[in-house]
């Protein structure tokens, strides 16, 4: 098994791994599921963010959502 090393500045890494997160769910699941589920979870990131503390986790759920949709799109 060969190992590609990519050189990623360590300020950038929280974003990398998120993305290759999305894309593994993505893989895992399919384009359809995986659009599906990200319009699933920005819906519940907005309803959780309606709550001033439930915006801490509201928030980062419905990016998380955005992304999938996103990364299932394209």
């Amino acid at each position: 098994m060969t190992e590609t090393k990519s050189n990623v500045p360590w300020y950038a890494w929280p974003f990398v791994a998120l993305w290759k997160l999305i894309a593994g769910i993505v893989a895992l699941t399919g384009r359809l599921v995986a659009v599906i589920l990200g319009l699933v979870l920005m819906l519940a990131g907005i309803l959780v963010s309606l709550t001033i503390v439930g915006a801490i986790i509201g928030i980062p759920l419905a990016i998380v959502g955005f992304l999938l949709v996103l990364r299932g799109m394209f």
